[in-house]
């Protein structure tokens, strides 16, 4: 059950946030900023600039590295593989599991190892590995961490895992927010390798995207209405629907998987992400109708007196810039993605970026408005604000 009175009610919340959910994704700006001047003090000037890793690996638990890795895919195009090693064991704790590295590493790959606690066996295991193969590492760990001490021991570069002053810890494990603080130093080593085009990630642009997501905390803050608040909104309007998360360029893709995997962590709601133009097909099928959970149509005598409200696909659409393509601009496939929806009777809305404009300049479209980590960080916040009100409003939240 989905309790939209209390979106609006600031107090509620509060109560209904014991475990810091909010003042976590509130934080984020200060979690950059802190981790922006901690990498900057740190040895970052050893690692080498010259020449760019044949792969980029990355290693690690939680919901951090996928994300990771999808905005790293998003900065640095198709000219660098990116792959995530993804963890084995018997259980899904973090001391049992252990990260294989694969055989066709060497010398000329470089693995980005990341860690909240510093302490699973299995990371320490890993970098082991990738010393006996000659490959560059970056460890991103809490300072004086077991996991620290390995790749210090191994002459790794390390970055110190810093979290903002008086943000105190959320209580759960995919709380949104803390994360920011383990994607700035290694943006910062990305920007350093030359690994994006030239200012994409430097302290200027951390900066910008520190203001932006401070920006967003404001706007999208539980003293916010609903009715103005866009995250309010997108919770109200994901508490009765199946949110089927639509992207189109690097960047949206990357904030539509983290928020469909958000959304399963935290509130424990089911979505769906697709990239235009497939999404147009392979979300069709979900566009025709209702989903009904329990009976199914042909249950005439059925008791509808306690039946769920049907479950509806709602589309939200997340854009950002298309990287070009050989013969040009690439074409948009957002106008056919709409007339889907309305063809179908879907409820349909788009996730724009705010940017102020200049007097007497025209508008710029939402996909060109600032740069990529304007927009990550735009979407992402969002998003991640939308998540929280969707947990804190469900009655079956534990």
């Amino acid at each position: 059950m989905f309790d939209e009175t209390l979106l609006d009610s600031p107090d509620q919340l509060t109560r209904a946030d014991p475990r810091g959910l909010l003042r976590a994704v509130a934080a984020a700006g200060a979690q950059v900023r802190t981790a922006a001047r901690a990498a900057q003090e740190s040895d970052l000037s050893r690692i080498d600039p010259d020449g760019r890793p044949g792969a980029l690996l990355l290693a690690g638990p939680g919901p951090d590295v996928p994300l990771i890795a999808d905005l790293l895919r998003a900065l640095t195009g198709d000219g660098l593989p990116v792959r995530v090693l993804r963890p084995a064991g018997a259980l899904a704790a973090p001391g049992a599991l252990t990260w294989p590295l694969p055989r066709w590493v060497g010398p000329l790959d470089l693995l980005l190892v990341t860690s909240a606690e510093g302490t699973e066996p299995g990371l320490s295991l890993l970098l082991e590995a990738a010393f006996r193969r000659g490959c560059q590492v970056v460890t991103v760990a809490p300072a004086d961490s077991p996991l620290a001490e390995t790749s210090a021991h191994r002459r790794n570069l390390t970055l110190p895992l810093v979290t903002a002053p008086y943000a105190e810890p959320a209580d759960h494990p995919a709380a949104p927010g803390p994360t920011w603080a383990v994607i700035t130093p290694l943006l910062l080593l990305g920007e350093r390798l030359g690994l994006f085009p030239p200012g994409t990630a430097d302290v200027a642009a951390l900066q910008a995207m520190a203001d932006r997501l401070d920006a967003v905390a404001e706007r999208c803050g539980p003293a916010s209405r609903t009715h103005g608040n866009t995250a309010k909104t997108l919770a109200v309007e994901f508490g009765a629907a199946l949110p089927l998360l639509w992207s189109e360029g690097p960047v949206a893709h990357a904030a539509a998987r983290h928020a469909a995997a958000t959304l399963t962590c935290l509130p424990g709601r089911p979505a769906l992400t697709a990239e235009l133009p497939e999404a147009l097909t392979a979300h069709a099928a979900l566009l025709n109708g209702s989903l009904v959970p329990g009976a199914g149509p042909e249950d005439f005598f059925r008791d509808r007196v306690e039946e769920p409200q049907p479950l509806r696909a709602r589309v939200l659409l997340l854009r950002s810039p298309l990287p070009p393509g050989s013969d040009g601009p690439t074409p948009s496939a957002a106008t056919a993605a709409r007339d889907l929806a309305f063809s179908q009777g879907v409820a349909f809305s788009e996730l724009e970026t705010e940017e102020p404009e200049e007097a007497g300049e025209p508008e710029t479209p939402p996909a060109e408005r600032g740069g990529p980590l304007l927009i990550a960080a735009e979407l992402l916040a969002q998003l991640d604000f939308a998540a929280v009100y969707l947990t804190l409003a469900s009655a079956d939240r534990s």
